[in-house]
């Protein structure tokens, strides 16, 4: 096997024609350039592109590794096509059953599209390939694909190839041929930057591939993308090893000779990857956009020099989650074909920039040409002014506040050489979710002393559960809710652990006095942090709370191998008196607490875990007798994620378990999925019960694929009973306790 480690120069074969002339061809077609003139000093005129497309892919796990593409017409904001499913069959164009990282270029002529995938599927291979998938389409649409074996092409020179990745294609006006670039690693060497032409059918390679970028410090590199710019080649890739990041290498020619420029690009400190540059339409302006992958989500940045880079997070949104892809311009009758077979999908409408709109749970669907508006509580939906923001050139009408108290109100959305289209629009007041924002794993309870309710969600919206904080929020009718701030930061406050935030419980305790004057209150707040349970104290249910300096349970019951010990519940018996603490995933443990309520009194455990059906997040309260023991079944990532439940009489078992015991489940028909991990509360005086739950983000989460579970949203729905003490199904609504509230300012 032959594998070069340092630069190597190539003389190519020239077949005729004019580089300047062939690079007008190439950058015209591409819509990146009017002229050729090294200064770039016009922007382009009478560009034909009206669109933007961007083609990636969601993640690692199954059914993930595929193409999807989505839309944008100005290039900031992005809705997914086809529902975020694949527009093609990993399967059907693969050796492995899986596609990442595609790459797709409109060709010199203008007409014809090449796209290349790599070739893997992490499931079953991990992250060891040997194959990239080649792609040609006119359409957009159809696409034909061969694929292409490194070690099986060139057994003799690259037999033992154990990596093929990221592979994109460039014309080359000197030789007049497309040019594929990707990279590959063998043993225990790097990853190397290597090139190759393509046959003239696009499916194939014509030519033994050749070294075209190696790192002076013997660094990997990958994810390779070139850019022309100012009479130079800018290639753009990730560096592993002693200095990861973004950074950048500059050539005359394409095929050799990059120099590097020893700066990392990328505007975080966060690991990025998957680093993709395109060109706004009829503008100066490239973008400059990457992976973070450990965030689960891109970050783009904002350039007119490829030197210098700003942040313009506020300025994207997407309905998606994507990882490494690419974007290209594409035109008007483009932009339709695709919406045409996909969609039609609208990027027009990004948001309502009211204050009286829940802008995360904005309903647009283009379709049926409709659009949802979720009002907060409180809301004159009589003179309700949506305040519509558009992507750049659209305009909608009428303008201003509008009745939308008896139904739906016609709105115009145009844009100069586009179709005007029509769009009802609805609002009503929803109440869900109860908060705004991500949030997840809600725990909740009454104050006697402060007379209002408090919740205790996990921070939520952090990749894979990454969150480092807590927050608490008050409410005195269950409607309207406060933000408390910050109450604990594991960063900040918490000595034994650092990450993974998750899924508290609180509790109101009398400490000194008696019933009247001279009452004393402690707040203890149970919370989970790197897979161990904690606890912290304080004087008031919105802190300050100072942690105990150690975990309370760091370690599994006599006889449970699996699970973690997450997802804590704190209940005190109001017949015996005594408190105790459940925890558990994928088992069910209790113990009492002891007097102090920061240990526990070991002697106490016992394993109880329900049934099969048994994943996490169990929730114990008390009524008429009655113990009742919630828990959650299924991944918080499924759409079918939900409560079941089980009843005692006490609160240590044993469990009866109902012939149906659904509380509470996903309501496609609303758009709500992935509801679960509750808690429960009781107006204070009443038999009047309330569950508290999250669900995914309303109407985005569905389209987010695994990372739906950790963008979730919480909400309240009433809990009724049946004469025999046996839960009523819950039917989770939008509405929520909206114009039912709880409040405890009309009870004496």
């Amino acid at each position: 096997m032959k594998i070069m480690h340092r630069p190597a120069r190539y003389s190519n074969t020239r077949k005729s024609g004019g580089f300047r002339s062939a690079i007008l061809i190439l950058l015209t077609a591409a819509g990146l350039l009017a002229s050729a003139c090294s200064d770039n000093s016009r922007k382009e005129e009478a560009s034909p592109y009206a669109a933007y497309l961007f083609a990636y892919f969601l993640g690692n796990d199954p059914g993930e590794e595929a193409i999807r593409y989505a839309l944008s017409w100005d290039g900031y904001h992005y809705r997914a096509l086809n529902g975020n499913k694949p527009i093609i069959d990993s399967k059907r164009i693969s050796s492995s059953g899986g596609v990442r990282d595609p790459h797709i270029l409109r060709g010199a002529d203008g007409k014809t599209f090449y796209m290349t995938v790599t070739d893997l599927y992490v499931p079953e291979q991990g992250w060891s390939n040997t194959a990239m998938v080649m792609m040609k389409s006119d359409d957009l649409t159809h696409w034909t694909s061969s694929i292409v074996d490194i070690p099986q092409t060139f057994p003799e020179e690259f037999g033992e190839v154990m990596r093929v990745w990221a592979p994109q294609t460039i014309y080359d006006p000197e030789s007049e041929r497309y040019m594929l670039y990707w990279s590959m690693k063998s043993g225990d060497g790097p990853d190397i930057i290597y090139y190759a032409f393509a046959n003239d059918d696009f499916t194939g390679l014509a030519t033994v591939p050749e070294q075209l970028y190696f790192s002076p410090t013997n660094d990997a590199t990958i994810d390779g993308d070139i850019v022309f710019h100012d009479g130079k080649y800018h290639l753009f890739f990730k560096t592993e090893g002693s200095s990861k990041g973004i950074k950048k290498a500059v050539s005359e020619k394409l095929t050799g000779d990059y120099v590097l420029q020893d700066q990392h690009l990328q505007q975080t400190e966060k690991p990025v990857e998957g680093s993709g540059v395109f060109k706004l339409i009829g503008s100066d302006k490239y973008i400059l956009m990457y992976d973070v992958y450990m965030d689960g989500k891109y970050q783009f940045t904002e350039s007119d020099d490829l030197e210098n880079f700003s942040v313009i997070d506020g300025d994207i949104s997407m309905d998606f989650h994507p990882r490494h892809g690419s974007v290209i311009p594409i035109t008007r009758a483009e932009a339709e074909t695709l919406q045409k077979q996909w969609g039609p999908v609208e990027a027009a409408v990004i948001s309502s920039e009211s204050t009286e709109v829940r802008k995360g749970n904005l309903a647009i669907d283009a379709v049926d040409g409709t659009i949802y508006l979720p009002a907060k509580p409180g809301t004159d939906l009589s003179r309700l002014d949506p305040e519509f923001r558009l992507a750049e050139g659209f305009a909608i009408s009428p303008d201003g506040p509008r009745d939308f108290s008896a139904g739906a109100v016609s709105y115009t959305l145009s844009k100069t050489g586009l179709a005007d289209r029509t769009y009802q629009v609805t609002a009503e007041i929803d109440g869900n979710p109860a908060l705004d924002g991500y949030y997840a794993d809600p725990e909740i309870f009454f104050s006697e002393k402060h007379q209002k309710y408090y919740l205790y969600p996990t921070s939520d919206g952090f990749y894979r559960w990454s969150g480092t904080f807590f927050e608490t929020f008050s409410s005195t009718d269950l409607v309207n809710w406060k933000n408390e701030g910050v109450i604990l930061d594991l960063k900040k406050d918490v000595s034994w652990a650092d990450r993974n935030a998750w899924a508290p419980t609180g509790i109101e305790k009398v400490v000194d006095g008696r019933d009247g004057e001279g009452k004393k209150y402690r707040y203890y707040y149970y919370f989970t942090a790197a897979q161990k349970i904690g606890v912290a104290v304080a004087d008031d249910p919105a802190g300050p709370f100072t942690d105990s300096g150690r975990p309370l349970i760091d370690f599994k019951p006599d006889g449970v191998t699996g699970g973690q010990e997450i997802d804590p519940d704190v209940f005190t018996d109001p017949v015996s008196g005594k408190s105790y603490l459940y925890w558990g995933n994928g088992y069910l443990a209790v113990a009492e607490l002891n007097e102090d309520m920061v240990s526990i009194d070991r002697d106490s455990i016992q394993v109880m875990t329900p049934d099969e059906t048994f994943r996490e997040g169990a929730e114990v309260f008390y009524r008429n007798g009655t113990y009742y023991f919630l828990w959650s079944e299924n991944d918080t990532r499924s759409e079918d994620y939900r409560v079941r439940y089980a009843m005692a009489d006490s609160p240590t078992g044993p469990l009866r378990i109902p012939e149906d015991n659904l509380v509470i489940a996903k309501k496609p028909e609303l758009g709500i999925y992935g509801t679960g991990h509750n808690s429960v509360v009781e107006a204070p005086g009443e038999d009047r019960w309330y569950i508290v739950y999250h669900r995914f983000n309303r109407p985005n989460g569905i389209l987010l694929g695994e990372s739906a579970g950790y963008h979730r949203e919480v909400c309240i729905d009433v809990l009724e009973f049946n004469d025999d003490g046996t839960i009523k199904p819950v039917t989770p609504t939008l509405q929520g306790l909206a114009g039912d509230g709880a409040s405890t300012s009309d009870r004496s």
